[in-house]
């Protein structure tokens, strides 16, 4: 009955955050459903596309969501399960939500801008700069964190099971399914938008195309290696990055989305289920003390449930794509807010179904916290094989969703870094910038990069994406507070949530960057080890760098028209 009690509770609080607070920041902002989007003024077929609005909340949802609300309070279960509720749901409401919202809302009003472009309206062409370089390390982290994610529920462990294989493994039908979603994706963006099809009867199809992949998926497989999967996997985001929104993007977020509901409504259902008959036992104590092996409650569980109540990388999905397919600012607030509150909400699911497997967990009996989510949910419906394997495939496809919006997102970034005033595109550019500045060349650099880092252990990938994620929150935020007061609209209210979270991070980094010099003095330090240490330092460096330069310009820049 806690379970039951704890996700009630999460969802009433969560619902009336989003009518108050979400209704009274639309209000002071000016929400006007009148005014034309970027994605109508600016449409070019490629990136600039308006999308109905379940689309374009598919494309949001999936991306912002990946297996970050699922990793991320599930490793921090180890604090007991009010201290991540708490952090789920306030942080949600006033910090995650306020930078999402804030972040669209920004970028719509200044001609789909992404986040780099409105600092160096607000802050300078220095600013800007050093926010692309602090963003793409970041993106760098997301892209071999989820390349580890999705590796690592593809690859065949065993020898010999190369190629379609029949009665597959949980991962060969996960990477079956996954491949297959890639196929209906570019059908349904064929079917919508060269065809003409309505996106009702195209939904419908969707559907089920996804129930003929998924029984395909029970019943033959893909067996391959981890490396190989990641060199595919790299291959494959690559191109999705570079051809238009339409074919790929848009289509297939808003198809795994339907997983997504799906996985939420089953895990609810099964929250309510063993509630009432008993089938498993809430484990998860509510409270184990102040620290524990991630280290000191501050700042680690504000660095470690990372995406369930705040992300910097949600900032780059607002301003880097869904401002550029928002078809009315009638919708912004329930794609900007509405979304992270739903995050905010499986946060707290992954967090109960952990609870219901603590002991395995702690006794180190799943290889990560994507399998003791779908094992603590399937524990719910008497441990279910089939549910278990449903659940992995979700969180795979989710976490596929996030490196495709993360790869365009690069690529549109590295780009912006050597472009000079005036240049609109690469082939504006001249000499060795137009080469660097080419989307092929970006987006090929940061994907080598990021699957070479993917084939390390998730464990240490994560702490440093956490930290450097709420990092990029603490900037977004910041960015978002000087464009606001400038435009001379109410910024009050990110005072706080900017404030706390470089606090947070740049002690999170201190300590990682101290850890690790005592690692190297001792000679115990691995590869692995030196990249942690060198991302913590360039990121907490950068990241001062740019809180000096807002303070520099903070309240005393030219206004802006919003």
């Amino acid at each position: 009955m806690t379970a039951l009690l704890i996700i009630l509770a999460a969802i009433a609080v969560l619902i009336i955050g989003y009518v108050t607070y979400g209704s009274w920041l639309a209000k002071q902002w000016g929400i006007d459903p009148t005014r034309k989007t970027p994605a109508v003024t600016m449409e070019d077929g490629v990136d600039y596309v308006a999308a109905p609005p379940a689309v374009l909340m598919g494309h949001h949802f999936s991306s912002i969501a990946g297996a970050g609300p699922i990793n991320g309070p599930i490793q921090a279960s180890v604090f007991g399960w009010i201290p991540v509720f708490l952090w789920c749901v306030l942080g949600g409401i006033f910090f995650g939500g306020l930078q999402d919202f804030g972040s669209l809302f920004a970028s719509i009003r200044t001609r789909g801008k992404t986040v780099g472009e409105i600092i160096k309206d607000s802050m300078g062409t220095r600013a800007q700069k050093l926010f692309i370089i602090f963003a793409l390390l970041v993106l760098i982290l997301v892209i071999a964190s989820f390349v580890n994610v999705v590796a690592g529920t593809f690859f065949t462990p065993a020898d010999g099971q190369m190629g379609i294989v029949a009665d597959p493994t949980g991962n060969q039908t996960t990477a079956m399914v996954s491949v297959l979603f890639i196929v209906l994706a570019i059908i349904y963006g064929l079917l919508t938008n060269k065809v003409g099809m309505k996106t009702i009867p195209a939904t419908v199809i969707g559907i089920i195309g996804i129930i003929l992949a998924l029984i395909i998926g029970l019943n033959f497989g893909i067996g391959m290696g981890r490396t190989a999967w990641i060199i595919l996997i790299g291959v494959y985001i690559t191109i999705a990055s570079l051809i238009p929104v339409w074919i790929m993007l848009q289509p297939r977020d808003y198809l795994s989305s339907f997983l997504l509901y799906a996985m939420i409504l089953v895990a609810v259902c099964g929250i309510v289920y063993s509630a009432f008959s008993g089938t498993t036992t809430f484990q998860l104590p509510a409270f184990t003390g102040w620290s524990t092996k991630l280290g000191p409650m501050f700042p680690a569980l504000f660095i470690t449930v990372a995406c369930g109540a705040c992300s910097g990388f949600h900032s780059l999905i607002s301003t880097g794509t869904s401002s550029k397919q928002l078809d009315s600012e009638s919708h912004a607030k329930a794609i900007g807010y509405g979304s992270m509150l739903i995050e905010s909400a499986l946060g707290v699911i992954s967090l109960i179904a952990v609870g219901m497997v603590f002991d395995k967990f702690t006794a180190g009996e799943f290889g990560s916290p994507s399998v003791a989510f779908a094992q603590g949910i399937a524990a719910m419906f008497h441990g279910s094989p089939v549910i278990a394997a449903l659940l992995t495939l979700a969180v795979s496809v989710f976490a596929l969703t996030s490196l495709d919006t993360g790869t365009r997102l690069s690529r549109f970034m590295f780009g912006e870094l050597f472009l000079k005033e005036g240049e609109a595109t690469y082939r504006d550019a001249k000499g060795v910038r137009k080469v660097l500045a080419n989307p092929l060349f970006g987006t090929a650099f940061m994907v080598i990069i990021g699957c070479v880092l993917g084939g390390l252990s998730l464990s240490q990938i994560w702490g440093l994406f956490g930290a450097a994620n709420q990092l990029l929150a603490g900037v977004a935020l910041m960015a978002v507070c000087e464009w606001l007061g400038q435009a001379g609209k109410n910024n009050k209210m990110f005072y706080f949530p900017m404030a706390f979270m470089l606090i947070a991070t740049e002690t999170s980094l201190v300590i990682t960057i101290f850890k690790k010099f005592q690692l190297i003095g001792a000679g115990g330090a691995a590869w692995g080890d030196w990249f942690q240490l060198v991302f913590a330092v360039a990121m907490a460096v950068l990241a001062i760098i740019l809180v000096i330069e807002a303070i520099g310009t903070f309240g005393k820049g030219k206004k802006q028209t919003a």
